[in-house]
């Protein structure tokens, strides 16, 4: 039998001297890739409903009590009763029915719903969706869902053993909600078009006023945008513009994005996201493995012919320890491509890199925010 430990050795970081920061890199995006307009978010839509039709992995009546109340209500909406009645059939499942609703979405567009199970269902494959009312966060009803459920994963059960792959207690429901009710508000009621940025920054505002105020000067004679923090900017509408037109215009618009330097790090999955604009000073690294060998061949130690001895098993265990990498390279990151370039260069895998990077960072040699995921 053998055991295999391996342990990562101490980062050995040494901060040597400060160096020249390269320019950024440039990127430009066009407005609508990297703002939203603020009239125009989704609205989260929520209601209960139920999924009939499965093939005995529905909810059972005596752990879910609610779905059976929920089924003699519809039934009973139906004109049928139900008194006195008792089912144990599980082709029945209780979920809730999540959707978002566009904006300036129409009555009459289709909209697609996610169904999640609320009771002891083991699968919704196969289900379907009854008529299911959607509200918003105000209590008015914006949609009605109904439809069949799409589930991605899958169950095979046996008696001894049970084989689950992907989620079958949830699925969609593509175009399975038609919207009912319009939205109070119009986009052209605004009196003005504000932006909100994705990836609020405040140089990247700045710019986009700058590039809409441009436009505005040659096609309207003079400014309409300002930036009113790192997330918004304001865009005044000129009297003798159309609204739809006008964000038309400026949507299309190319801005330089800037982006503060990080570099992201998921210690579970060993996944690590350096930024264009991360910049590392001149260090030191040395990083080495340790390996633990640890066999265990344990003998067995019969007794003598014709003796009155038993059977024994002596342990024996074999340890053996190599030590590898312990090089010394020096790190020094101008530019993204020379950073990741003598990151390679120590030839050590991700979970390295990542130790690598925290040294860095603690040696005040990394000119980025470290964010742990």
């Amino acid at each position: 039998m053998k055991f295999f430990f391996r342990t990562l050795s101490l980062v050995a970081v040494l901060a040597m001297s400060l160096t020249d920061v390269a320019p950024a890199w440039a990127l430009t995006s066009r407005i609508k890739d990297i703002a939203s307009l603020q009239a125009g978010r989704d609205n989260q839509l929520i209601g209960y409903g139920l999924i009939v039709g499965l093939q005995g992995t529905g909810d059972g009546f005596r752990a879910s009590p609610f779905t059976e109340q929920s089924m003699r209500a519809m039934l009973q909406n139906l004109g049928i009763s139900t008194q006195g009645s008792q089912s144990n059939a599980k082709n029945t499942a209780a979920v809730m029915v999540t959707a978002n609703l566009p904006p300036f979405a129409s009555p009459g567009s289709r909209i697609d719903v996610t169904v999640s199970s609320l009771g002891d269902a083991t699968s919704l494959r196969g289900g379907t969706l009854i008529m299911t009312s959607l509200s918003g966060a105000d209590g008015q009803i914006y949609a009605v869902a109904q439809g069949a459920a799409i589930v991605t994963g899958f169950q095979a059960q046996g008696q001894a053993a049970t084989l689950t792959e992907g989620v079958t207690t949830a699925g969609r429901v593509p175009g399975g909600a038609i919207i009912e009710r319009e939205l109070p508000s119009r986009f052209k009621d605004s009196v003005n078009l504000v932006l909100q940025l994705r990836n609020p920054d405040f140089s990247t505002a700045i710019r986009i006023a700058d590039i809409v105020n441009g436009y505005a000067k040659a096609r309207f004679g003079g400014p309409v945008a300002e930036a009113k923090d790192s997330q918004e900017v304001i865009i005044e509408k000129p009297r003798e513009a159309d609204l739809t037109r006008l964000m038309a215009d400026i949507e299309n618009l190319v801005v330089e994005t800037d982006t503060p330097a990080k570099v992201v790090i998921n210690e579970r999955t060993g996944t690590i996201v350096i930024g264009s604009d991360v910049r590392v000073s001149p260090v030191a690294v040395s990083y080495g493995t340790l390996t633990v060998q640890v066999t265990e061949t344990p003998q067995i130690i019969q007794p003598e012919p014709f003796s009155r001895g038993e059977t024994a098993v002596q342990p024996q265990t074999d340890i053996q320890a190599q030590k590898t990498g312990g090089r010394v390279a020096i790190i020094d990151g101008p530019d993204l491509r020379t950073l990741v370039a003598g990151l390679n260069n120590i030839g050590v895998k991700p979970d390295g890199i990542i130790a690598i990077l925290q040294g860095i960072k603690s040696a005040g040699a990394l000119q980025a925010e470290l964010v742990l995921q």
